[in-house]
């Protein structure tokens, strides 16, 4: 397949997909418009090596179980093309004595299918409504050899989405942030913070629909993330092509330093051309970032933590060392703030600055240097894996991911992931403790969770403003979580910062200063940074509110807390039924009591009542 670049004249979707199931081959493509396969007809069931995944990701385990289902799922780039592929499947099932045309290989009671769109531009929730109305259509005529409404989607959807950005509300079409805070509450933080730890990550969850949502919705709280940063988030190979491979040591290093080697390339001629590079990088010169470029020397799994990186680890020292004491001098005046300001939680736009190629990233970049490089260099985003694809979690190539599944054998091996995030119970299950203990949430961090919960859940009870106000609604989260970004990432340019950042958590701040995201972000300039006032949005004082706001948040989620809570919810139901008993035993007794006090006082009365009416007898005659 040729590249293609953004202004191609064959628009942003590549191919529309039929996949349906067989009953002796299993899953498989039917259809493909355009072929698949430059040289094969469009029924062809062959399919590129690269894309081997794809029948599996477009009829996900389970399929059977429900009615109709929607899936997001990513796949490795083609030859030349250098970025992701964005697929959107829609999942139906129909019985098959309602087919006017019954084809041979229909053997089953049921025939499932799946329509699927192939794109280069990350518009789930878009290409997800156009494609659930021409699935329906498509069932509907209940002969699936009529493929010319697939084609008229095709030419539809080209026409449609040729020349449209990638901003404003049809990106986020279908992701709803505020539907996650009212269902993880607090937990949307950790969350946060587990994906720039660039841990490995597992969503569960059953359909699939719901998995996909939960795992988008989360990557969408980061600043630029759906619309650029994961164009290098599918970048592996299936398991014949690496883990098979006796040369395995070879191609895996190759593969994985290829999403960076054009840029480290660019950076060297950039050397005769400093003026371009200085627009590009904001101030920077090539020289300053190409010794950064650090490809892999071996592959192993204990290398995933800093061989895999694509900087060198003193990086950090260099830059404090070489930017002298002018550079502090000005970054303290531009960051130095008024006391007694308000800090607001209203960030500054970046919208309509324009984005610019990165040079150390590889990614499109704002004036703040975001999306974070946190999907690059063999770390994956997979919304949705397949069974086959679990192989991947174990690969050496890869060193991480976050990723969704809804097979019961992804969750069962927990030493494969660092977090498993299981979206039914809205919990979020860590083994080590370590970990555990760096992503401990501060008290800053509770107040900011807490004030967005607070919003969310206000006014829910009116069904007409739910949702509907600036405040507490999807934006509005998106804006809070740029705005929590921005500080920490400022902050994180301040000299003698330790109390600046202590309020992000120390342990955590350690720990994300050698991830990979922040080592590229840090390696180049933003003078846009200037602009956003260092600290956590809610330092402060201590106070009683944050006591109780501690006690709330270590009840609800840690383990003693859980076993404390349920051991009080347990004595309390004793308590209240034992004093059913009591009471009726009490209240018994006392009825008994009462009735035999009342009996006796009557007994006692009756003789004193009789006396004056007997002598009156007696004296009549």
């Amino acid at each position: 397949m040729e590249p293609h670049g953004r202004d191609d004249p064959k628009g942003p979707v590549l191919h529309i997909v039929v996949v349906g199931f067989h009953h002796k081959k299993g899953c498989q493509v039917e259809f493909s418009y355009p072929p698949l396969l430059p040289d094969e007809s469009h029924d062809s069931n062959l399919l590129p090596e690269e894309w081997r995944y794809l029948p599996f990701l477009a009829l996900p385990d389970g399929a059977h179980n429900y009615q109709e289902d929607t899936v997001y799922f990513h796949l490795p780039p083609l030859g030349g093309d250098m970025k992701c592929v964005y697929g959107v499947s829609c999942y139906r099932q129909i019985e098959a004595k309602a087919l006017k045309v019954r084809q041979a290989d229909v053997t089953r009671e049921t025939v499932q299918k799946s329509v699927c769109v192939l794109s280069r531009v990350p518009l789930y929730g878009l290409l997800q409504a156009k494609l659930q109305l021409i699935t329906h259509a498509y069932f509907e005529e209940k002969d699936f050899s009529q493929i010319s409404i697939l084609k008229e989607l095709y030419d539809h959807m080209n026409g449609s989405l040729r020349g449209s950005a990638l901003e404003g509300s049809q990106v986020y079409l279908s992701l709803s942030p505020r539907d996650l805070i009212l269902h993880f509450r607090h937990k949307v933080l950790i969350l946060f913070k587990l994906i720039l730890l660039e841990k490995k990550v597992l969503f569960y969850v059953s359909p699939v629909n719901r998995l996909v949502g939960a795992l988008m919705t989360v990557l969408s709280l980061f600043p630029g993330m759906i619309e650029h940063g994961l164009v290098d988030s599918s970048h592996y190979r299936p398991k014949s092509s690496v883990s098979e491979d006796p040369s395995l040591a070879e191609s895996a290093e190759e593969f994985v330093s290829v999403s960076v080697t054009d840029i480290g390339d660019a950076a060297l001629d950039l050397e005769t051309a400093e003026p371009a590079a200085q627009s590009l990088s904001s101030g920077n010169s090539a020289e300053g970032d190409n010794h950064l470029l650090k490809p892999p020397s071996r592959t192993s799994p204990e290398s995933s933590e800093s061989d895999w990186e694509t900087l060198d680890p003193s990086v950090l020292e260099e830059k404090e060392a070489t930017e002298g004491k002018d550079t502090a001098a000005d970054l303290t005046d531009a960051f130095d703030s008024k006391p007694g300001t308000p800090i607001t939680v209203q960030p500054q736009s970046g919208s309509g600055q324009g984005v610019v190629q990165g040079l150390v990233s590889g990614l499109e970049e704002d004036q703040y240097g975001l999306p974070l490089a946190i999907f690059t260099k063999g770390y994956l985003c997979l919304p949705y894996m397949a069974l086959q694809q679990h192989h991947l979690l174990s690969d050496v190539t890869v060193r991480g991911f976050v990723a969704g599944a809804t097979n019961i054998l992804f969750r069962q091996q927990r030493h494969l992931s660092d977090a498993i995030v299981d979206v039914e119970e809205a919990a979020v299950h860590i083994q080590d403790p370590e970990l555990r203990k760096i992503l401990s949430l501060t008290t800053a961090d509770l107040r900011f969770a807490d004030y967005l919960v607070k919003h969310v859940t206000e006014n829910r009870d009116d069904v007409f403003l739910d949702g509907t106000g600036w405040e507490g609604g999807d934006e509005w989260i998106r804006a809070q979580f740029t705005l929590y970004l921005h500080s920490l990432l400022s902050s994180a340019l301040q000299e003698d910062n330790e109390r600046l950042l202590a309020d992000y958590g120390a342990p955590f701040v350690t720990a994300w200063k050698i991830s990979h995201n922040f080592r590229v972000w840090y390696s180049n300039k933003h003078p846009a940074m200037a602009a956003i006032t260092p600290g956590h949005p809610f330092q402060g004082q201590y106070s009683v509110a944050d006591v109780k706001l501690r006690l709330s948040h270590s009840v609800q989620n840690s383990e003693r807390g859980k076993k404390i809570g349920n051991a009080m919810m347990t004595t309390s139901r004793s308590v209240v039924q034992t004093g059913k008993v009591v009471g009726q035993s009490v209240g018994g007794a006392l009825t008994s009591a009462k009735s035999a006090m009342s009996s006796w006082f009557s007994t006692l009365a009756q003789p004193a009542a009789g006396p004056p009416t007997e002598p009156a007898t007696e004296a009549k005659p």
